[in-house]
């Protein structure tokens, strides 16, 4: 770290800073940060950047996690238990994603996006008002069974799980996108915190680099909370197309090997 110099530093902060509002708003902020840290530190590990990455993301879904509860208060009833199943299905993705190369899963991710993004783009209505498709025991097994799945893939590789969640909570379970937006960070923190029970311990963090990210995250998850609950579900609607759009831009043209 002693070695970076000021315009690398200047770029990982930007990039923390536009991750943490990305994040907050529709999820998905890995998708900023892992190709800065990929691109400033091309001889770290695939460990070291999913780490690094894990220590800002998590500072960020607190922070965005405590603005929400505060201003919307999203019931607990599922966010918790979705979180906690989340929680203990990324410590088990971090510790499949120690022996999987990232490459594998790019093609995955390009589909799912396709999917989401066409399925809501066709879907007007989608997430502007929460009107529940299932109650009681089927609503709160069907968030845990969301939340065990992508905290998998979370601890596993991560980018875009904030958007997954969204579109979880919002295609599958019928909330609006801004209550979505709040039972994701929580259930977000949650699988960043399992991964980093794996990735500390092993070492894998960049701490200087992630510190410096992290801080920045923080601001850009509390601007980008209270932006999302100012604007409702309609502008976090539009936000969450555009950043599907350029996540599908971004892997489609790593695949097409264009960037």
């Amino acid at each position: 770290m002693s070695d970076v110099d000021l315009g690398l530093l200047l770029v990982m902060a930007v990039a923390g800073f536009a991750a943490g509002w990305v994040d907050a708003v529709v999820g998905g902020g890995g998708l900023i940060q892992l190709p800065a840290l990929v691109l400033g530190f091309p001889g770290a590990s695939p460990a070291q950047l999913l780490a690094t990455n894990k220590i800002s993301s998590i500072f960020g879904t607190a922070t965005s996690s405590i603005t929400y509860w505060r201003r919307i208060r999203p019931d607990l009833r599922t966010a918790l238990p979705m979180a906690a199943v989340a929680f203990v299905g990324a410590i088990g993705g971090a510790l499949i994603g120690l022996n999987i190369p990232k490459s594998a899963f790019n093609p995955i991710i390009l589909v799912m996006l396709v999917v989401v993004g066409t399925y809501t783009l066709f879907k007007p209505s989608l997430g502007t008002v929460t009107a529940l498709r299932y109650t009681g025991v089927r609503h709160g097994a069907t968030a845990m069974a969301v939340g065990l799945l992508i905290g998998v893939y979370d601890g596993a590789l991560g980018p875009g799980t904030g958007s997954f969640l969204v579109f979880a909570l919002v295609g599958l379970l019928g909330y609006a996108f801004l209550e979505a937006s709040a039972k994701a960070k929580i259930t977000n923190f949650a699988t960043n915190l399992g991964a980093l029970v794996v990735f500390i311990p092993g070492g894998h963090v960049m701490w200087r680099v992630g510190l410096l990210m992290a801080a920045m995250n923080i601001v850009g998850g509390y601007v980008g909370a209270r932006t999302a609950v100012a604007r409702g579900s309609t502008f976090v609607r539009v936000v969450f197309m555009l950043v599907i759009l350029a996540f599908i831009v971004r892997i489609g043209g790593d695949l097409l090997g264009i960037w």
